[in-house]
């Protein structure tokens, strides 16, 4: 059965293999010319009229207007959930090739779900850390969303490309979608739901619009999600064996179910983040409210233990409960939750273990109860073997080398400590020679 083109196109087509005049086609109903404009492009039928042509050209009505029959529609929209999945609780390498063929499948003839499949397989991308290509696809879904708008939603992709931009490094063009998506969405006044979440972690990450990040924290809070990964997989292996048995409306019961099922623990990683990241800004600059700020910290770390792939996010949530810590005096609870972090971090991980480093030796100095020196090098250690895989861990590199560099500088080293600066600067591409005491100034805070 031809499927190609428009409406028009496979009404003739459909015409034209049954051998039927467009006078036959139109019958007592119709005029036909109005079948040649429809034919033509012209004019859309009706709900009403798309019916009675169905019955005569002996196609399904979801057939005429959209290409694709409803069992094929339905295992279509069953692969786009079964990908979804995939994204969230399985392998996003899988997930982005899913969404791939989805797209191939169906093609232009469905629009609407090749769009969604695109969005999809651009969410797997970056997923995966290609930051590059997710940058590309986001860009031509951003151009269609224009062209298209019912076919999708511009601010979300605006939020992805924000997150994708800072990830990359370009932080002004980072910086300048997330202050255009949180115009718009401020005069919306949406502080809830997927699209606010996404958009103040984006926020949170190009250190702006923090106010409105307090608003979703405020609003959202951080809660902290049962374990219901058992449930989830239970649901989706479900899916899959009424799949196998052609039962496709009931597969895709099953994967909504499982897709529900895991929103929660979503959300809730989200905010895990986005409470740790605006701690990390919020309290070195403006001195929060430390019991609010650890509170929301303390339930963020409860969520990260929740989830073993967030090892990193748990230790870096540690090492913000024991800065805070360090702020109140209390340097043998920093020394704990800075132990802790070392405890849960995996390998690889050198410049968060360096920055747990740093904690140890700080509220050693700040005792004055032995010489740091050790666990200082274990700092500069680390950070010599941290690897260059983009100008966010640049960057973030160079952060703690700098830090480093303000410890060696209060443990009195002062050589140390103009070698730390300069690896600092040496982190983000820069040479110098330049005194510490200038270059600490020229590495960004």
């Amino acid at each position: 059965m031809p499927s190609q083109g428009t409406i028009g196109d496979r009404v003739r087509g459909l015409r034209l293999s049954r051998r039927m005049s467009q006078a036959q086609l139109a019958g007592p109903d119709l005029s036909d010319s109005y079948v040649s404009l429809i034919e033509s492009g012209k004019r859309t039928p009706t709900p009403v009229v798309a019916r009675l042509l169905a019955e005569r050209l002996g196609c399904t009505t979801e057939f005429l207007l959209h290409g694709i029959e409803p069992r094929q529609r339905i295992d279509t929209e069953l692969g786009l959930r079964h990908a979804e999945l995939e994204l969230y609780h399985g392998d996003p390498a899988l997930a982005a090739d899913r969404f791939g063929d989805i797209v191939k499948a169906a093609g232009e003839d469905n629009a609407l779900l090749a769009a969604h499949a695109r969005l999809g397989r651009a969410r797997a991308l970056e997923a995966q850390g290609k930051i590059g290509s997710a940058v590309e696809a986001y860009e031509r879904l951003r151009r269609e969303a224009a062209a298209h708008p019912e076919r999708l939603a511009d601010i979300p992709l605006i939020v992805a490309l924000c997150r994708c931009y800072q990830r990359a490094g370009d932080t002004l063009r980072a910086r300048d979608l997330g202050a255009g998506a949180l115009e718009h969405i401020s005069e919306l006044s949406v502080v809830h739901g997927d699209v606010a979440v996404d958009l103040a972690a984006a926020l949170a990450e190009a250190e702006i619009g923090l106010p409105y990040v307090e608003e979703v924290l405020a609003s959202t809070g951080v809660p902290v999600p049962a374990d219901r990964t058992t449930e989830i997989l239970s649901l989706w292996q479900a899916s899959v064996t009424a799949a196998e048995g052609e039962d496709s409306a009931l597969a895709v019961r099953f994967a909504d179910d499982a897709l529900s099922a895991g929103r929660p623990a979503r959300i809730a990683v989200r905010m895990a983040r986005i409470a740790m990241r605006w701690a990390e800004i919020s309290v070195p600059l403006r001195g929060n409210d430390p019991e609010r700020v650890g509170d929301l910290v303390s339930r963020a770390t409860q969520v990260f233990s929740l989830v073993p792939a967030d090892a990193v996010d748990h230790a870096r949530s540690l090492l913000v409960l024991a800065h805070l810590r360090l702020k109140s005096g209390d340097h043998a609870g920093a020394e704990t939750f800075g132990r802790n972090a070392l405890d849960v971090l995996p390998d690889g991980s050198t410049s968060v273990a360096a920055s747990a480093h740093l904690v140890l030796a700080e509220a050693g100095l700040a005792r004055s109860d032995s010489d740091q020196s050790l666990t200082l090098r274990r700092a500069g250690a680390l950070l010599a073997t941290a690897p260059r895989n983009g100008a966010l861990r640049d960057r973030e590199v160079a952060r703690v080398w700098r830090e480093l560099g303000d410890l060696w500088g209060r443990a009195g080293r002062r050589d140390e400590q103009t070698g730390a600066y300069r690896k600092a600067l040496e982190a983000v591409g820069v040479r110098s020679t330049v005194a510490g005491a200038v270059t600490s100034a020229v590495v960004a805070r």
